[in-house]
């Protein structure tokens, strides 16, 4: 049986996977799809931490928030992210798999405040952890929280699930002859503008050395797949 390449690991989610086929809220289905996939992954012994965005619930910089102050709408996103660490820990733990949601923003009656030391103890017990609110602060987005706690957890990969192959120099979904890079540095993401993650994130983890891996999460298996060392999605390096 093949070996994991990593030992510790950060999956962002975006807060649209777990709404699957809805424009809105949470797909339970889709979410206990999600939580069997990671389940599986920390049965391989795997340590994994966790960030998810709120997207499916509010999103600050979209259309609808335009009016808003940018820190109440920001503030609101992040609470929408706590909604979502909640219903994945609900399901990990149906699966079997021990769970703590820790959150950027004191809410002792449903979620641990984030403290690294914690966190990187709650990993080396075997529990997955669900980072909520992201940064904690206005003007971030999850991307960058997810690059920031990878780091402060010391992950050895950051994992972004997506809903494409891998990183495309132009959008698949509107040009068929998109090409897809197995590899590409930080610098080319950034002199490209590709949305692979936002410019700050990008930045953080170029500057120290944390891969990110691009994937496709409606193929199932591939997050298995990812952490065995199989080929898949792109990856970020330097």
């Amino acid at each position: 049986m093949a070996e994991p390449i990593y030992k510790r690991i950060l999956l962002k989610l975006s807060g649209e996977a777990l709404a699957g086929n809805q424009s809105f809220g949470v797909d339970n289905v889709r979410v206990h799809e999600i939580a069997s996939e990671i389940a599986d992954v920390h049965q391989l012994g795997i340590e994994i931490g966790l960030v998810v965005g709120g997207g499916n619930f509010f999103r600050g910089v979209e259309e609808k928030a335009k009016d808003m102050d940018r820190v109440s709408a920001d503030h609101m996103g992040m609470l929408a992210t706590m909604i979502n660490a909640l219903a994945l820990q609900d399901a990990l733990e149906k699966q079997g798999v021990h769970t703590r949601v820790m959150s950027a923003i004191e809410m002792n009656q449903v979620a641990e405040p984030f403290i690294r030391r914690r966190a990187i103890r709650h990993l080396e017990k075997g529990r997955v952890v669900v980072f909520g609110s992201g940064t904690g602060n206005p003007y971030f987005s999850t991307d960058t929280a997810a690059s920031l706690r990878a780091m402060e957890i010391k992950a050895e990969v950051i994992m972004k699930a997506t809903k494409v192959d891998g990183i495309y120099d132009s959008d698949p979904f509107k040009d068929d002859n998109a090409k897809m890079f197995d590899t590409i540095t930080f610098t080319d993401v950034l002199k490209r503008g590709l949305r692979v993650m936002d410019a700050t994130a990008i930045s953080l983890c170029r500057e120290n050395n944390l891969p990110i891996l691009v994937f496709n999460l409606n193929t199932r298996g591939n997050i298995r797949r990812a952490c065995l060392g199989e080929k898949t999605g792109s990856i970020v390096t330097s």
